[in-house]
C-alpha cells in the first residue's frame, strides 16, 4: 500500500510533472559553447530551488567550468548517490529540426505521444524521472525513503573537465552505498534494462615517415619504401583470420560472460540479421567464435577509423607520399589495462617497421572498463522492481560504448553504479528533433518510486 499511494499521487500529478520539465528544457544550457555559461548557471540554480521545494538542501557549486549542483535529502534507509547532467549538445543543424530546440512541445507521433526538444532524453528528462518520484514519495509520506544525495553535472556533454577534481575534492560528501545514474536505454522498446557493463577507450595515432619528401611515383616506384604500405601493412596484422585481435597480451584481464548473464542475453532475442541489415550489411565481422551482442557488449575490439596519406584531392596524383597516419581505437572490457595494451600495440608497429621508415604515436585518451559486480542484492532488487512496471521482465545488459562517469565512482569514490535508464533508440539524441516518449518519461518516473522502495526494503 505505501508503493501504491507514491504510484497513483504519479499518475494524478503527470501534467504538473510535464509542466516542470518543460520550463527546464526552455533552457539552452549548451556546455560547450562559452556563449551560453549564464544559461548552464540558469539550469544549475533552476535545480537547485527545485529541489529546494522537495525539502532537500541543496545548491550549485562552484567549478571552473560550469557548477555542480549537489542536494542532500532524507533522514534514514540506504544512501544512494543518483547522478544526471543538466547541460546539452549544440543544436546545429538548426534548419534540421522542425520547431524550435528550446521550445519543447508533446507531440503526436505513430507511435505515441513524445516530448519533443534538446535535451528530452539526454538528460533533462531520464534526470527529472528520479527528481519526480522523489517528489511523489514526500508529498505521500512526507520523508524519503533512503538518504539521497542529488548530483548534477554541467559538462557531461563537453568532456567532464571538472567532474574528477570535484569528486576528488568532496569524496567525503558524495558517500554511499550505491550509485544510481539515469542516462542510459530500454532494450528494444518495452524491456527495461540495468546497464552492468560499460566497455573502456584507448585511442591511438599512428605516423609513419618515410622519405623526406612527396616523391614522383614514377622516378622512385620500387626502389623508395612507401609509408602507405608500411603502415598499411601494420594495420592488416592487428587481426588474425578468426577475427582475433593480435596485439600481444591483448586479451589478459578478459572474463568470461557468466552464464546465469548469458542465458538473459539470449533471451532478449536480438536478431543480428536485422540489426546489420539496417546499415547495409549481412554477416558478423569480429571474432568468429562469438555472438554479436557479446562483440558489442562483452569484448574488446580494435578498430582503424581513420587513415590519411598520399593525395586524396580530386583527381589523380602519382605521388609517394612522406607520410601516412591512421587513427586507431580500442574498446576495453573487464580488467584489460589501457595503459599496457598502448605499450604492447606501440611495440608490436616499431617492430614492423621496415628501413627508411620511422613511426611516432599520438595517444587519444585512456580508459578502462567499468564492470559492476551484479552480486550486490541491490541490483536484483532493482531488475524485479523494474519488471513489475514495464511489460517484459528487465535485464542486465551491456554497453559498447562508454559512460565515464562510472568508472569515475568506482575508482574515486568505491561505488558501484545502477545505470538505469528508459530511453529508445529512436530518440535522436544528439541530433535534430530529439525526443524522449512520454510514456518512458511515465512509466520512468513509476520505476524509480518502484526501485526506492525496493531498495529502502
Amino acid at each position: 500500500m505505501t508503493l501504491d499511494a507514491v504510484l497513483t499521487r504519479i499518475d494524478d500529478d503527470l501534467p504538473l510533472a510535464l509542466d516542470r520539465l518543460m520550463t527546464f528544457l526552455r533552457i539552452p544550457s549548451i556546455s560547450t559553447d562559452p556563449a551560453y555559461a549564464a544559461e548552464c548557471a540558469r539550469a544549475a540554480d533552476w535545480l537547485a530551488e527545485d529541489l529546494r521545494g522537495i525539502g532537500f538542501d541543496a545548491a550549485p557549486r562552484t567549478t571552473p567550468g560550469h557548477p555542480m549542483v549537489m542536494g542532500k535529502g532524507g533522514e534514514s534507509g540506504p544512501r544512494l548517490l543518483f547522478y544526471g547532467h543538466y547541460d546539452v549538445q549544440p543544436v546545429d543543424p538548426l534548419d534540421l529540426w522542425d520547431r524550435d530546440p528550446f521550445d519543447p512541445a508533446i507531440e503526436d507521433t505513430p507511435k505515441g505521444k513524445v516530448i519533443r526538444a534538446r535535451g528530452a532524453c539526454d538528460d533533462k528528462g531520464q534526470l527529472m524521472t528520479f527528481v519526480e518520484a522523489c517528489r511523489a514519495w514526500k508529498a505521500v509520506h512526507g520523508t524519503l525513503p533512503a538518504r539521497i544525495t542529488m548530483f548534477f553535472e554541467g559538462e557531461e556533454e563537453s568532456g567532464s573537465p571538472s567532474l574528477v577534481p570535484f569528486l576528488q575534492e568532496n569524496r567525503t560528501e558524495l558517500d554511499a552505498d550505491i550509485a544510481l545514474i539515469c542516462d542510459t536505454g530500454l532494450f528494444g522498446e518495452d524491456r527495461p534494462a540495468i546497464v552492468t557493463m560499460l566497455r573502456g577507450l584507448l585511442g591511438e595515432e599512428v605516423t609513419v615517415t618515410g622519405p623526406s619528401k612527396d616523391l614522383h611515383s614514377g622516378m622512385f616506384g620500387g626502389p623508395a619504401m612507401n609509408p602507405i604500405r608500411a603502415l598499411a601493412r601494420a594495420i592488416a596484422a592487428l587481426h588474425d583470420d578468426s577475427g582475433q585481435v593480435t596485439v600481444p597480451g591483448f586479451y589478459d584481464g578478459v572474463p568470461e560472460l557468466p552464464e546465469a548473464v548469458a542465458q538473459q542475453w539470449r533471451d532478449l532475442g536480438f536478431d543480428a540479421g536485422q540489426f546489420l541489415g539496417e546499415v547495409g550489411l549481412s554477416t558478423p565481422a569480429g571474432e568468429a567464435d562469438r555472438s554479436p551482442l557479446e562483440m558489442i557488449w562483452s569484448r574488446p575490439t580494435c578498430e582503424v577509423n581513420g587513415i590519411v596519406g598520399g593525395y586524396t584531392g580530386a583527381g589523380f596524383k602519382t605521388v609517394l607520399p612522406s607520410r601516412a597516419s591512421a587513427k586507431i581505437s580500442f574498446r576495453l572490457v573487464g580488467d584489460q589495462d589501457p595503459l599496457a595494451i598502448r605499450e604492447s600495440f606501440r611495440a608490436m608497429v616499431r617492430g614492423m617497421m621496415p628501413p627508411d621508415c620511422s613511426v611516432e604515436f599520438s595517444d587519444h585518451g585512456a580508459s578502462r572498463a567499468s564492470q559492476m559486480s551484479i552480486d550486490d542484492p541491490a541490483f536484483e532488487k532493482a531488475r524485479l522492481a523494474l519488471s513489475d512496471e514495464w511489460p517484459k521482465q528487465a535485464a542486465f545488459v551491456g554497453c559498447g560504448g562508454s559512460i565515464p562517469v562510472a568508472g569515475h565512482f568506482k575508482e574515486i569514490l568505491g561505488l558501484e553504479s545502477m545505470l538505469i535508464g528508459f530511453g529508445k533508440d529512436d530518440d535522436a539524441i544528439h541530433s535534430p528533433n530529439e525526443k524522449y516518449d512520454l510514456d518512458s518519461f511515465h512509466r520512468g518516473i513509476r520505476s524509480w518510486a518502484r526501485i526506492l522502495a525496493a531498495l529502502a526494503d
